[in-house]
């Protein structure tokens, strides 16, 4: 046992880049008519294999875009995962660039409630579409999707998203028209810089939370819009009980070390913790949505392999 799980912590480990090419991609604008045809730009990344495959959903950071996060969508389609980039209009890159004030462009955004409910329902919506367009003849999804092992995965409010869309309470809000929370689809989520909660007790607005959840955060991962401490981005794992999760901490990691976001400038773009991060993140979707024993004890271990001197990574409420 000890044999395989040491040959997944290799196999978890970046790809050569001929074998990465095996990886389909797909950019393409999705449209929602219930909300005045919103547009939303979405990338797909899609495995070798074109079996029935668990889906990802992947959801970028305050002014990002579709093509961020991609060493982890990478990683996801390698790994026999499709994944589901989806670009939110309103808090993507279109806010800051060409803006005088670009600090002031995202503030602005980051406290808008609307923008907030944007994002959730753009989630549900790619999930609903995603699904469809795995049931149409000729689309690159047909026959693709594995309905039954559905995820999602975001950076800093893409984080924010994934937490709110596996359960975590919204103070202040009642139903959301066309919007279910938790999504009843979605198994398992994955927070790169984890928000803490805001007005509400944290486990108080965790207690809804009932899917594994793995966080990933960095001992300088700070956040300046929403003055968040390193300390901050532990509080979803520390709050949420009685479902398997994992929290791991990468030595020296600032916030934009997960981000991948070319354009926003080369500390956002940075790739240093991005194998690390992505390995973790396979490795936890083998364990959830596979079943895989050999992934889940790889993590109980604490990653012996894909973690760095310094790093830290804890279990809770594991099956291993």
């Amino acid at each position: 046992m000890r044999r395989r799980t040491a040959l997944l912590a290799a196999a978890l480990l970046p790809v050569p880049r001929r074998e990465a090419m095996a990886v389909t991609e797909h950019a393409e604008t999705w449209h929602d008519p219930a909300r005045q045809d919103r547009a939303l730009p979405v990338r797909l990344r899609l495995p070798r294999n074109s079996d029935p495959a668990p889906l990802v959903l992947v959801s970028h950071g305050l002014g990002g875009s579709r093509d961020g996060l991609a060493y982890l969508g990478r990683a996801f389609a390698e790994a026999g995962f499709v994944a589901l980039h989806v670009q939110h209009p309103g808090s993507d890159a279109g806010i800051w660039q060409g803006s005088g004030n670009a600090g002031m462009a995202l503030a602005a955004a980051a406290f808008d409630v609307m923008q907030a409910v944007a994002r959730l329902r753009d989630g549900a919506f790619a999930l609903d579409e995603a699904l469809r367009r795995a049931a149409r003849p000729g689309d690159p999804l047909r026959g693709r999707v594995d309905a039954a092992r559905i995820a999602a995965a975001g950076h800093s409010y893409g984080a924010w998203t994934v937490q709110h869309l596996i359960g975590q309470r919204l103070p202040g809000l009642g139903a959301v028209p066309g919007l279910v929370l938790p999504d009843p689809r979605l198994r398992a989520g994955i927070a790169l810089s984890p928000v803490r909660p805001q007005g509400l007790p944290p486990r108080v607005a965790f207690a809804p939370v009932a899917v594994p959840l793995l966080s990933v955060t960095g001992t300088r991962d700070a956040g300046y819009i929403e003055n968040a401490t390193p300390a901050d981005r532990e509080v979803p794992f520390r709050s949420i009980s009685g479902v398997p999760q994992a929290l791991a901490v990468l030595d020296g990691a600032t916030h934009g070390a997960f981000a991948d976001e070319a354009a926003a400038g080369p500390r956002w773009a940075d790739p240093t913790y991005h194998a690390r991060t992505a390995a973790l993140c396979v490795a936890f979707l083998r364990a959830v949505l596979l079943r895989d024993a050999a992934a889940a004890r790889l993590l109980a271990g604490g990653a012996p392999g894909l973690l760095a001197p310094g790093d830290r990574l804890e279990v809770k409420d594991w099956p291993v």
